[in-house]
């Protein structure tokens, strides 16, 4: 009976000697960033799980504001079966790149039927001072790079630059709503 506790015992000292060298080969917690999101549930990513067609984690918008944008958007929805979701947010965590954190946030949230692949995300952060428009490949074919850009450059960011992040992004999804019907 002892030598097969030793043996167990042994097994197990064994693994646990193994699962510590991984753990060694970490990067040092001074060179691994550091993850800030606070304001959401993050799942099983690092990424934030959107709970509604806007998600204002930076808390730019008066409730007003977050109900007539959530208006706009279903509506829209209901008549192209096309989704928006619109997300301000005040970190990018681990990522260092904005415009792949926001179309990993897009895919990770599935923005878009997946059969038609015909979502929209707008990104902001009035923090980072960044913007992106993630699309889906449906939607792309008619909102290509080129129109995203366009919208973000003629309609959103002269609002921006007055302090005007609702008139900003309710221009925008008017403007890109009207070239995708």
């Amino acid at each position: 009976m002892k030598l097969i506790f030793k043996i167990i015992l042994l097994a197990f000292l064994t693994i646990s000697g193994c699962k510590s060298k991984q753990v060694d080969k970490i990067k040092p917690s001074s060179e691994t960033p550091k993850v800030e999101f606070t304001e959401f549930d993050l799942g099983e990513s690092d990424l934030p799980k959107l709970k509604r067609e806007v998600n204002d984690y930076e808390f730019i918008f008066t409730p007003e504001q977050l109900e007539k944008l959530t208006l706009i958007i279903r509506e829209f929805e209901k008549e192209t079966t096309n989704q928006i979701a619109v997300v301000s947010i005040d970190s990018i965590g681990k990522y260092t790149d904005f415009d792949q954190f926001a179309i990993d946030l897009s895919n990770y949230n599935g923005v878009g039927l997946k059969e038609k692949d015909n979502g929209l995300t707008i990104v902001f952060s009035k923090n980072l001072r960044k913007i992106r428009i993630s699309t889906g490949y449906g939607t792309e074919k008619i909102l290509t790079d080129e129109i995203c850009k366009k919208v973000i450059d003629e309609t959103i960011i002269p609002e921006f630059k007055n302090g005007e992040y609702y008139n900003g992004i309710e221009k925008g999804i008017t403007e890109l709503i009207a070239k995708w019907k």
